[in-house]
């Protein structure tokens, strides 16, 4: 059985932090605001996976302002909730995620997000995809004010092993 979660995450950039995004620092003047390292994309990641197994969202087991998530890496939080969605039987078989933002270009930066990503979810990297698009100047986000992900997970209930 494999079954499908989508999520969706966005930050408003701010000056005076790192830019990290599906685990990678990206040299820009501007980082993302939140609690964590508000990584936008990983976010999105977590709450696909959480939702494909039904496990509520980010929110729901990190929350917003509490002390012992300040500064934290999101690839921790996502290797947290890895494990708990492990631990409900399934495994996270594959994802797809679109970032949107109108800089800095995330292209370069693609292969090394794929692998982080991949090995924290445990799965091969030709089953984790990233893209990156433009709001082509609309909006807030085509401002430059901000970045958005938006991603879609899929797991699959592991198989039961036979006793010998």
């Amino acid at each position: 059985m494999t079954l499908v979660g989508v999520g969706f995450d966005v930050h408003r950039l701010v000056p005076g932090r790192p830019l990290i995004l599906g685990g990678v620092h990206i040299p820009f003047d501007r980082g993302l605001e939140g609690d964590s390292d508000a990584d936008a994309l990983t976010h999105a990641i977590l709450d696909a996976l959480l939702g494909a197994a039904g496990l509520g969202d980010i929110g729901t087991h990190f929350g917003v302002g509490r002390p012992e998530n300040m500064g934290i890496s999101s690839i921790l939080l996502l290797e947290q909730m890895v494990a708990l969605v492990r631990t409900r039987g399934y495994l996270p078989h594959n994802v797809d995620a679109t970032v949107v933002a109108e800089a800095p270009k995330i292209g370069p930066h693609i292969p090394a997000m794929r692998t982080a990503l991949a090995k924290v979810l445990g799965t091969a990297e030709d089953r984790v995809n990233v893209k990156g698009t433009t709001a082509k100047g609309l909006g807030v986000l085509g401002a430059g004010e901000g970045i958005a992900a938006f991603a879609v997970a899929t797991v699959r209930r592991r198989r039961a092993t036979r006793p010998a």
